[in-house]
């Protein structure tokens, strides 16, 4: 099988203990590992509302490396194959099959042609079609299929752009979409590596503050600009069912498009120049306008200006009219929210937004329909006589739930739920919508009651339940909960509401999730109607224990502990220990405890998870709780690396209680955020044998405006940015570590650079240390050969550094 893997071109460069860089064939992890990471995905599934029509697409856990190694251009924050104007990476899909629910036969609709790579879809309002993108190895190519007939018929082929935004919208009465056509092709675009510069690349200041996060892809000079408007400008045209096209809009740089919900109308969002250098695209110059059905203008209804300048805080918004959509419930009018306190969280105010709506064709002033005390968080429309409103302010993790009357905004609104998003015990659930007489979600309400699921978060996990609210008493009843004994039930739709019809999966640790029809009053519930075998049998005879324990402050902790086959500590003796974590920030401590995860959920793996090892004879304890809390005054990353070890330490000793593991064989690992836990931890702590670190960044020197929920800046605290940076404390690393990294990772903060100057730092020092960059990939690994090279990559080290590291007597 290596020779499926290994090819000729196909390379890894590992930076080794020597000097220079060997090319290095991919490998393939042991069989124990290989079976399940090169294991057939069953189909992800599409529903329409009623869940009478249920789509099955097929898709590859993998793409090609030859598909990661396509030309692109990062611009403005977006990756887009120039020879498509597509967006880059994006997940494909290579085959659809469509079953009605009752029956138990999916069939693939007629008409496709037989290599497929599917993606973009989207029901019609009535929900009789569904429109897709198929790509090509030249172009895209819009589809639609009629449930009803099975049938498939391609609208257009080739000059669609789905570089910015969605490439296409359904019309209102399901019988035509407003489709983006390019306006350049491939050859249009300048070729920056063979461009002879006029001069120097400059950038200035003007002595204003513009504290902005680390942001990657930026644009960069101006053929960039060029390239960028030249990718994402587009000609409007409107194509029927019968694929006739004609002109709806001139050329624009194109964002979004949304019809009214009687279709009279639409709204478009589009860019324009001055473009930035400084931040992505969302945060250049943009129209909000509204047209009318045949595409001539009705009103401009917002400009907002460049923003490189903002507030700051995770808070801050823009100053103008914003979140503008159209209400749900009404034929064609508009709301926005605007900010009261000038976006600025720091300036102290009663009401932080107001929500606004304005009704087309906009002869009125926009009136006034409510005021939050927080920053706007959404909206669920109902009727004229019921609509609920959210706020939530991030500093103090507190988020409300407002019931106001939209046909009376002179009357206070009432206050369903005040509570810390973060505490999941107390989660309400949300709002069960229907589909109201323009096809658009809107609430549910009968009898004065609106309906709610939720995850019913609890101590012994979730249980999801099924909730009837009476808005006038603020009473809940309890019509439907799972039991989850032994299994995992959670709601996928509220089919019917009245009638207490729900669909659900249900799974267990090796079980596969199936679908199931539940009527909470039927005698004959649950109904199965679909059939998924589990692909990764081999995964059924590992013990999987939902862990509770706690750290030395009282703080109640929970990772997922994973247990090789039939293992017995009395015969087999002590394991060695993977924990795989991720922090987190709280507020509170009861929050911080919290169990959000269920023992009986099915075993996933994946390529990230490091659940395989519990197969090759180690002890594997999952998404094991750090919390990080920052309580009062306190923010949590004032005692970040205390905390860490904290953590740390209290599943280890925990775990070696119990007889399960040995103290001297312990490793430690996680992606991104989780990367720089790890090396923290093995800096500034003797509790680990070796480390795996993967997309992280390390230097926040680096990220001086913030790094994941930190808000102050570098020179605010250099003091924390410099204690927190591993970076700082490459002198201490004793322990060896695993550095992975995608060469093309464009996430905020993780550049590559971080990984390879790191590598670089603790390789001067004398740590043993291996770093390995992996070609074409971004954040994630998404190609086969990286990430079985991957999995065989961390199996060498654990097997090395921790499994046969010498076993305490």
């Amino acid at each position: 099988m290596n020779t499926i893997y290994s090819f000729v071109g196909a390379y890894l460069l590992l930076v080794l203990q020597g000097n220079a860089q060997d090319p290095f064939a991919y490998q393939l992890p042991p069989q124990e590992i290989l079976e399940w990471a090169d294991a057939p995905l069953p189909p992800t599934t599409l529903l329409n509302s009623t869940a009478s029509e249920m789509v099955f697409l097929e898709r590859s856990p993998y793409a090609t490396l030859q598909e990661l190694m396509q030309e692109e251009m990062g611009l403005a924050g977006l990756r887009i194959y120039p020879t498509l104007f597509s967006p880059s990476r994006q997940t494909f899909y290579s085959g659809i099959k469509i079953q009605k629910v009752g029956q138990f036969r999916a069939e693939p609709p007629h008409g496709l042609p037989s290599q497929l790579q599917l993606s973009n879809f989207a029901w019609s309002p009535d929900e009789k079609y569904l429109a897709f993108l198929n790509t090509t190895a030249t172009e895209l190519e819009l589809w639609v299929v009629d449930l009803e007939k099975r049938n498939a018929s391609m609208l257009k082929k080739g000059s669609i752009n789905n570089s910015l935004g969605l490439p296409f919208v359904w019309s209102r009465d399901s019988e035509s979409l407003l489709v983006k056509e390019r306006v350049y092709g491939p050859g249009d675009l300048l070729d920056k590596k063979h461009t002879v510069p006029k001069g120097p690349r400059i950038a200035q200041s003007e002595g204003i503050s513009m504290e902005n996060r680390t942001y990657q892809d930026l644009l960069q000079d101006k053929i960039d600009e060029i390239n960028f408007s030249r990718l994402c400008q587009s000609r409007i045209v409107e194509i029927n069912l019968q694929g006739e096209r004609k002109e709806w809009a001139k050329e624009g740089i194109y964002n979004n498009l949304s019809f009214s919900p009687d279709g009279q109308y639409v709204l478009v969002s589009q860019l324009f120049e001055p473009f930035s250098y400084a931040v992505p695209y969302y945060r250049f110059p943009t129209e909000f306008s509204v047209y009318d059905r045949s595409g001539s203008l009705i009103r401009l209804v917002e400009q907002v200006p460049l923003k490189e300048l903002m507030p700051k805080g995770f808070m801050a918004v823009i100053e103008e009219r914003r979140s503008i959509q159209w209400r749900k419930d009404k034929d064609h009018t508009l709301c926005f929210v605007k900010a009261l306190d000038g976006g600025d969280p720091q300036v102290l105010v009663e009401h932080r937004d107001q929500l606004m709506q304005w009704e087309a064709p906009f002869e009125k002033e926009p009136e006034e329909l409510l005021r939050l005390q927080q920053r706007f968080a959404g909206v669920d429309w109902g009727n004229d006589g019921i609509a609920i409103a959210y706020d939530r302010w991030y500093n103090t993790r507190n988020s409300k739930t407002y019931r106001f009357n939209p046909s009376q905004p002179e009357k206070s609104p009432q206050v369903l739920f005040d509570r810390n998003y973060q505490d999941l015990y107390s989660d309400p659930g949300s709002f069960v919508k229907a589909k109201n007489k323009f096809n658009e979600l809107v609430l549910h309400f009968e009898k004065n009651s609106l309906y709610m699921v939720g995850s019913g978060h609890s101590p012994q996990g979730p249980k999801p339940f099924f909730d009837r609210y009476d808005i006038n008493k603020k009473t809940t009843q309890r019509l439907w909960q799972a039991e989850n004994n032994e299994e995992f039930v959670s709601i996928v739709k509220v089919v019917d509401a009245s009638k207490g019809v729900l669909l659900t999966t249900r799974e267990s640790p090796s079980d596969w999730p199936n679908h199931f029809l539940v009527e909470i009053k039927g005698k004959n519930s649950p109904l199965q109607i679909t059939f998924h075998e589990n692909p990764y049998r081999a995964l059924k005879d590992l013990s999987k224990e939902l862990l509770t324990y706690s750290r030395e402050d009282g703080v109640e902790l929970s990772g997922t502990l994973y247990l090789p086959p039939a293992y017995d500590p009395s015969e087999q003796g002590r394991l060695p220990l993977i924990v795989w974590a991720y922090p987190r920030e709280f507020k509170d401590k009861s929050s911080a405890g919290q169990i959000g995860t269920s023992p009986y959920q099915f075993i996933r793996p994946w390529y990230g998870s490091p659940i395989f090892w519990a197969r090759r004879g180690y002890a594997v304890l999952d998404n094991a709780s750090f919390p990080i809390l920052g309580e009062g005054d306190l923010e949590p990353n004032d005692t970040f690396i205390e905390q860490l070890i904290a953590n740390a330490r209290a599943a280890i000793e925990t775990l070696d209680e119990r007889g399960i593991v040995d103290k001297e064989r312990v490793a430690v690992g996680g992606h991104s955020y989780g990367a720089f836990m790890t090396a923290n931890l093995l800096s500034h702590s003797d509790l680990f044998a070796a480390g795996i670190a993967r997309s992280g960044a390390y230097n926040r020197s680096l990220t001086p405006f913030g790094f994941q929920s930190e808000q102050r800046n570098y020179w605010e605290i250099p003091d924390l940015y410099h204690r927190v940076s591993p970076f700082s404390s490459a002198d201490k690393m004793k322990t060896p570590l695993l550095l992975i990294h995608g060469e093309e990772d464009n996430n905020s903060g993780t550049f590559p650079l971080q990984s390879e100057r790191y590598f670089h730092a603790l390789k001067g020092l004398g740590a043993t240390c291996r770093l390995v960059l992996l070609p074409g990939e971004s954040h994630g690994y998404r190609a086969k050969e990286s990430v079985l090279h991957v999995l065989w990559e961390q199996d060498q080290w654990l097997e090395k550094y921790v499994k046969n590291k010498a076993i305490t007597q």
